[in-house]
């Protein structure tokens, strides 16, 4: 798509020096956009090969090392044994290890089972047998070593899959719904959409160097899973009166330390113009995104500056060249949880089996199970969901009780508790160098902890437990949300915990929560903490109330 000429300095009435390319301001004004400049990230990948993956790790380019790197997915993770007080303190190269996490792009989530069995075999080839499923459908592996990943490269590829602009300044995976296509209510199969912008955009050029990342979903589900209202831009299905399917556009959506929820433009797109509206979004934000400080780089704040009306017109005006008609909203999310777990029809006559790995964490081992369990029950593909869970598709109705049953036996609940079903945690300490405590074992021991001092509690309740302030597990839409940090215990000593962020939600009353002054807990009063706000739930919810609604109207001392 080519894009028009724009006038100097019509729409922004910012001060000088956002560094806004559209304004004239191309000189780098940080070191990330100086990098940038240089050097596109895309080209890193044949230096990888040529170069860095056969002379190992002390021939990378530091600047490629902590900045190109991540356009093809990887980030040195943490050298083991740093503590969390030291996250700020220590310069880059202190927090390196000589490994790699790698993040694997699944765009809209589905895998067949030769692509699962390709993750199952580089998850215990190169990976120490790591495989974590993300709330944005990839895979990241831990442990990889840099001469490893030309070949790891070469299996992906030679399967579908892809780590290109997995991370970076750049369009990161297109989330879809894990069921598009065969669930019985979608309003529309947005797969084509992903498809074909991922086939157009991705390893392009003319998107490679973004102000910030940049997180797209495209779904018609009616359980609004893809949980639009968090993305920076988003297309939901909806219906016109005369039955005609297409998509509602939403932009300016993020979380991290600044929360803001997405706007709706109020426009109708229909299918075949998805990717021309998503090139023009993106080519706004590359023109006119700030680039001065990356802590306002995201198009989140554009958009919130501007308003819906002034960006729509923008992308009208000077990118698209037509006029995008009016729309609807789209319909409120069906009634319950926003995901996939237990069994639900097709509209084919067929079911999709969706089950719960404990907070995303599963191994090559585990993979190369599911990925027999299903096929041995007649499915040839799974799905990821953006709630760290997984899917199996195309179950015919005299498969499901068996498949149930050897799932729940490898503890791949079906059936979960609320706790183990609505449960997430962020990568933390372990690998991740901006965290400051430990998430996924610790939230597995909670989950345990939880279900046996409330065997009872069937409510839906999503705790959310992070490393650091950033928010990648989604804290502040969490019914309960776990902000990691270092608090003093009853005895004066500094250890782990958290800040609790409580009621946030999306959806029907979409927003970021309550905070309770000083409500924080250490790791190990956090069990007791939950249970005795969850009873308190319990006993005092009206009828049909939610947990974040009874939290607006809660008595502080209930909440803490």
């Amino acid at each position: 798509m080519t894009t028009p000429a724009r006038p100097a300095n019509r729409h922004h009435k910012r001060p000088r020096g956002e560094g806004q390319w559209a304004l004239g301001f191309r000189e780098p004004l940080n070191k990330n956009e100086e990098n940038k400049k240089n050097d596109d990230g895309l080209n890193v990948r044949q230096r990888i090969i040529d170069i860095y993956s056969k002379r190992g790790f002390d021939s990378i380019d530091p600047a490629d090392l902590r900045g190109r790197f991540r356009w093809f997915g990887l980030y040195t993770q943490r050298k083991p044994g740093i503590d969390g007080g030291k996250t700020a303190i220590l310069e880059p190269e202190e927090l390196d290890d000589r490994y790699f996490m790698l993040r694997v792009r699944i765009d809209g989530g589905q895998l067949s089972l030769e692509q699962l069995r390709v993750i199952a075999d580089i998850s215990n080839d190169y990976a120490r047998g790591t495989a974590d499923i993300t709330d944005r459908q990839n895979v990241q592996f831990h442990w990889i070593e840099i001469e490893s990943v030309p070949d790891i490269w070469e299996r992906l590829e030679s399967v579908g899959l892809s780590t290109t602009e997995a991370c970076g300044d750049t369009p990161r995976v297109i989330i879809g719904c894990p069921v598009a296509g065969i669930d019985a209510e979608e309003t529309i199969d947005g797969r084509d959409q992903i498809r074909d912008i991922y086939d157009r955009y991705i390893g392009d050029q003319a998107f490679s160097n973004l102000p910030r990342k940049f997180k797209t979903a495209i779904s018609g589900c009616a359980a609004h899973c893809t949980v639009h209202e968090i993305n920076d831009i988003a297309f939901v299905g909806v219906e016109l009166a005369d039955g005609t399917k297409g998509f509602d556009v939403w932009v300016g959506g993020g979380l991290s330390t600044n929360p803001m929820l997405g706007k709706r433009l109020g426009a109708f797109v229909s299918p075949e113009r998805v990717h021309e509206v998503w090139a023009g979004v993106a080519s706004v934000f590359r023109d006119y995104g700030y680039r001065r400080l990356r802590h306002r780089a995201r198009i989140k704040f554009l958009v919130h500056d501007w308003g819906a009306e002034k960006f729509r017109e923008v992308l009208e005006k000077e990118y698209l060249g037509y006029a995008l008609p009016d729309g609807p909203s789209p319909e409120l999310p069906r009634g319950g949880r926003r995901d996939h777990v237990g069994v639900f029809p097709q509209h084919d006559g067929n079911f999709y089996v969706g089950f719960a790995p404990r907070v995303g964490r599963v191994s090559g081992d585990q993979l190369h199970l599911i990925a027999d369990i299903a096929e041995r029950h007649g499915s040839r593909r799974v799905a990821a969901t953006v709630e760290q869970k997984m899917v199996i598709l195309d179950v015919a109705p005299d498969q499901v009780k068996s498949m149930v049953a050897e799932l729940e036996a490898a503890d791949l609940q079906v059936n979960p508790s609320t706790f183990r079903r609505q449960t997430m945690a962020c990568t933390g300490i372990e690998y991740c160098k901006l965290a400051i405590i430990e998430t996924k074992a610790s939230a597995s021991r909670l989950i345990d902890e939880l279900e046996a001092r409330l065997p009872d509690f069937t409510d839906p309740l999503t705790i959310n437990v992070n490393g650091c302030p950033n928010s990648c597990a989604r804290i502040q839409v969490a019914d309960i949300g776990l902000k990691g940090q270092l608090v003093v215990d009853g005895d004066g000593n500094q250890v782990e915990g958290y800040q609790i962020h409580l009621g946030g939600s999306i959806g029907v009353n979409p927003g970021f929560g309550r905070k309770v002054r000083g409500l924080k807990a250490t790791a190990a009063d956090l069990p007791d903490y939950i249970e005795r706000v969850a009873r308190n739930f319990d006993s005092q919810k009206k009828e049909g109330e939610t947990f974040a609604e009874w939290v607006q109207r809660a008595e502080e001392a209930d909440l803490k």
